[in-house]
């Protein structure tokens, strides 16, 4: 899969460290990178508490964020995904200094204590603009959520809480990557070579989802979510501490605390009822497509041929390969994008970590490296972003070729790294996808209506040997396949969305954490639960998504709403990407997300308008389709 964009020459560049960032050429950077920034911050709480109210205050604290979040976001990547044990470490190590800091600052009552004086000066405030007044209010969130309104004693208490919350939530996703062994005598023997070896042992390191043996995956499903012990009472202890620090700073629950600042407001207000839930329910119909069939179809380069050619047609933007300096990468096989703009030039920098790799979690994200803000010289800092994907290597015979699944998730997280690219905002703080839950999977999920459209696919889906365009008929029933299985994922995610709020609810939890998700997946799950599984200690989503998981529906309804009334009748719509770019992606999370959704759909949508947009998708044409089928 030779990549076709364009390269842009670049200028000669010493032997770097990750990123380009000098001091990450060795694993023992980490503790340089970590001590500037720890000393960096030390000067500005210092120059915030001697400056009297004003614009400036916000730009201080947003040098604080920025100093500390340079280190930790990069940090917060690396321990994940570098093949290097010794990085890994030395990362994780400078992520829980550096979220020590964040958790002492968040307490410190004198650093606060000049936020709130600008906050109470109404003649200060009425001259501030509204994306700085806005970024005030959420520094001073992040306080109150942190519990500076409480006595010293309390406030220490909250801390330390806060960090053994950072270690739990490190221990539980390093747990739900983990490989489960199990003794290769126990299973068949046509069906091992699917399975790393390991001695006697096989290692079964995710569900196998793909695989076309019925064997495989019922193996795969029961070993990989066989209950681990350690992980479950790490679970039960995050949960637990998670609650303990909400009381502690005065909310009811913690999902009443995540919740303050997004579009939802409150954990009662449940979008989607019973009754949707069972329309979707009854529209379960098996429609089998063989991805096989697909995936010549779409080489990662012509993939990524169809993102460069859309993005150029909706928003005058290109993709262009950029060659990596030594040490600034930490795989051979990562691609370097630089996203430029036909009139603004360089917006910033996309590393693409695409292919599958030893250690390597298996699972799709984009991570933010290094917010876009402006500099206190007023150049604009450039953001940062690497997609991770698992895709299979080319072989000799064979570029990288994507099932339509892996195709669709390239353009979600693409959605993304073009969030993070456009929302330059001022202000670090609240940089492209730095914003409420339930609006950052909006750029996201809104490029999958892209990826399923025939009009968008047509223009790059070509056989790789041949040259030959995807036949009409193969997109149509992709589609129907997509309709038929979107009642089920629905179905999924509403079940994970419930789960996830009733973890996060009244404590005491009444019953053990698998005994809650065999109940909540009977009631609203089609399909039953599997004995001896516990599945929960695969959701990875909890330490991210905790009690906000429900934002995946909220932001699918916001997505489908945009599609259907600005993109539908023309993917390709010039003017309509550049009011999406103006109103929904340029203010990052500087404004409120429905202040955004109303800009872009000129009109405020209603609770209803939600429930209809989730299930409208599900239910174009279905009784003629199952008719026909």
């Amino acid at each position: 899969g030779r990549d076709t964009r364009r390269s842009r020459p670049t200028p000669e560049l010493r032997s770097q460290g990750l990123f380009g960032v000098p001091e990450l050429s060795c694993p023992e950077g980490f503790q340089e990178a970590q001590d500037k920034a720890l000393q960096e911050s030390e000067q500005l709480v210092q120059k915030a508490c001697s400056t009297p109210p004003g614009p400036e205050i916000v730009m201080i604290f947003d040098q604080l964020s920025d100093a500390l979040c340079r280190v930790a976001d990069l940090a917060d990547f690396v321990k994940i995904a570098h093949p290097d044990f010794a990085f890994r470490e030395a990362a994780e190590e400078a992520c829980r200094n550096i979220g020590t800091m964040v958790e002492k600052l968040n307490t410190d009552v004198e650093l606060c204590q000049s936020l709130r004086q600008l906050l109470a000066d109404e003649v200060v405030m009425g001259s501030l603009d509204p994306e700085t007044r806005r970024v005030a209010e959420l520094f001073m969130f992040d306080f109150e959520i942190s519990g500076i309104h409480l006595d010293e004693e309390k406030r220490k208490k909250a801390v330390n809480l806060n960090i053994k919350i950072l270690d739990l939530c490190n221990e539980f996703l390093t747990g739900t990557h983990l490989p489960n062994k199990i003794d290769k005598h126990v299973l068949p023997e046509h069906i091992r070579y699917n399975f790393t070896a390991e001695g006697n042992y096989l290692q079964v390191a995710g569900l196998h989802a793909d695989c076309p043996d019925d064997l495989v995956r019922e193996a795969a499903y029961k070993i990989f979510l066989y209950p681990n012990a350690e992980q479950l009472s790490c679970l039960e202890e995050l949960l637990a501490s998670r609650n303990s620090l909400a009381q502690l700073v005065g909310y009811n629950t913690f999902a009443h605390r995540a919740l303050q600042g997004t579009m939802a407001k409150n954990p009662g207000r449940r979008c989607v009822t019973q009754k949707d839930f069972e329309m979707m329910t009854k529209m379960k119909v098996k429609y089998d497509i063989d991805p096989g069939l697909y995936c010549p179809f779409f080489s990662l380069g012509a993939c990524m041929e169809g993102l460069n050619s859309l993005f150029s047609q909706l928003l005058g933007i290109s993709l262009y390969a950029e060659q990596t300096q030594r040490g600034e990468v930490w795989s051979e096989d990562i691609r370097k994008l630089a996203v430029v703009h036909e009139n603004e030039g360089l917006l910033g920098y996309i590393y693409c970590d695409f292919f599958q790799r030893p250690n390597k979690p298996h699972q799709d994200c984009h991570f933010t490296v290094r917010g876009g803000r402006l500099r206190e010289n007023g150049e604009y800092q450039l953001p940062v972003v690497v997609l991770m994907l698992s895709l299979p290597h080319s072989t000799r015979s064979a570029p990288t070729l994507l099932s339509p699944g892996m195709m669709e998730n390239l353009f979600h997280e693409m959605g993304h790294a073009m969030h993070s690219m456009l929302g330059r905002t001022r202000y670090q703080h609240v940089t492209g996808t730095r914003c409420p839950t339930d609006f950052a999977e909006v750029p996201s999920i809104l490029m999958e209506y892209f990826a399923n459209d025939y009009r968008v696919v047509n223009q790059f889906a070509r056989h790789y040997k041949t040259g030959q365009p995807l036949p009409k008929s193969m997109v149509s029933r992709l589609c129907e396949s997509k309709k038929v299985c979107a009642a089920a994922d629905m179905q999924l995610q509403v079940f994970y969305a419930v789960l996830d709020q009733i973890y996060h609810g009244k404590h005491p939890l009444k019953r053990s954490t698998t005994e809650i998700l065999k109940e909540t997946q009977e009631k609203f799950y089609g399909l039953p639960y599997v004995p001896n599984t516990a599945w929960q200690l695969r959701f990875s989503h909890l330490v991210g998504y905790g009690a906000k998981y429900y934002s995946y529906l909220m932001s699918r309804a916001v997505a489908s709403m945009v599609w259907k009334q600005c993109f539908a009748q023309d993917p390709f719509d010039r003017a309509m990407g550049e009011r999406y770019r103006r109103e929904m992606l340029a203010h990052g999370g500087g404004k409120e997300p429905i202040l955004m959704v109303q800009g872009m759909l000129q009109k405020s949508p209603s609770v209803e308008d939600f429930v209809d947009a989730l299930v409208s998708d599900l239910d174009q044409d279905f009784e003629t389709f199952i008719m026909d089928s």
